[in-house]
């Protein structure tokens, strides 16, 4: 398939480079354009702009920061969508919220667009392996038209309902990954205060009744925060949990643990900078605790 990839950062460059070696023709665009170097380098076609990269495709998937990201790269230029081919499919893979994901799938509508809320749980190195697991909302046609390209990302993808259904599901998601990020934190920094090497509380946490894929791939940054790159910020997370609590709102559901999650959030990325791992938490607590 001709697919167009918009938003070429840490999850957006494995994914990308998965759908190239899926065998699909692939055209991207990153605001830097340096940042498509390892994808032009293995054959992918790097454009100009949004516009042009979408022009000719079959599949668009976009993968950014937040809703303004999206807002700005491929609604505010008109030619984005309105110059796209009749029935491209828009596979919006950004955490957005259902909120934002509703309002731009009508949008792309009203330019013959058809936009999937197709958001992902995993990490970049679960990116790298092609084994995210995507949660989409919208049409059922337009995702079958979509699946092969689906696919060359994803191990799993599950089809949640209309619009907005698979960018709500991902929030939750989120929230879990913020609590037990906070809980895991909260357990090694007791353990060590009572004497505990931290590899051996890690190993407790990691074999006892909550072991998960989440405490296995997370085992290092937690262990060595240092010697592990980021592969979830901060400051993305208290993005995510703005999302959730502004859903719960709406819904009227108090998520007290969303908003305990977003208030440890921020004064980890207060002290240990809104860049660095959620593991940070962890470094936050220590630092809170101080000497003894």
């Amino acid at each position: 398939m001709r697919v167009a990839f918009v938003g070429v950062g840490k999850m957006g460059l494995p994914m990308a480079g998965n759908v190239l070696r899926g065998g699909h023709e692939l055209t991207v665009f990153n605001r830097t354009l340096s940042r498509c170097d390892p994808l032009r380098d293995d054959g992918a076609t790097v454009a100009a702009s949004a516009a042009e990269a979408v022009r000719e495709a079959e599949v668009l998937v976009t993968m950014l920061a937040d809703p303004a990201a999206v807002e700005e790269q491929i609604l505010a230029e008109e030619a984005v969508l309105a110059d796209a081919p009749e029935e491209l499919v828009w596979l919006e893979m950004s955490t957005i919220g259902p909120t934002a994901a509703r309002e731009f799938a009508a949008r792309a509508a009203g330019a013959g667009v058809t936009m999937l809320d197709a958001p992902v749980s995993g990490s970049v190195a679960v990116a790298e392996n092609a084994a995210l697991v995507a949660m989409v909302g919208g049409d059922a046609a337009a995702l079958e038209r979509a699946r092969p390209v689906l696919e060359a990302m994803t191990k799993a993808h599950f089809h949640l309902g209309a619009s907005g259904a698979g960018a709500a599901m991902k929030l939750g998601v989120n929230v879990m990954i913020a609590s037990q990020t906070v809980a895991i934190s909260e357990a090694l920094v007791m353990a060590e205060a009572a004497g505990i090497e931290r590899a051996d509380a890690y190993e407790v946490i990691a074999a006892g009744a909550l072991a998960s894929p989440f405490v296995d791939y997370k085992k290092a940054a937690f262990l060595d925060p240092d010697g592990t790159p980021p592969a979830f910020a901060l400051d993305l997370m208290r993005k995510d949990l703005r999302l959730a609590l502004e859903q719960g709102d709406a819904a009227g559901l108090p998520l007290l643990g969303a908003g305990a999650s977003a208030d440890v959030m921020t004064i980890a990325a207060g002290l240990e900078g809104g860049d660095e791992d959620l593991v940070r938490v962890a470094d936050a607590l220590r630092r809170i605790s101080g000497p003894g």
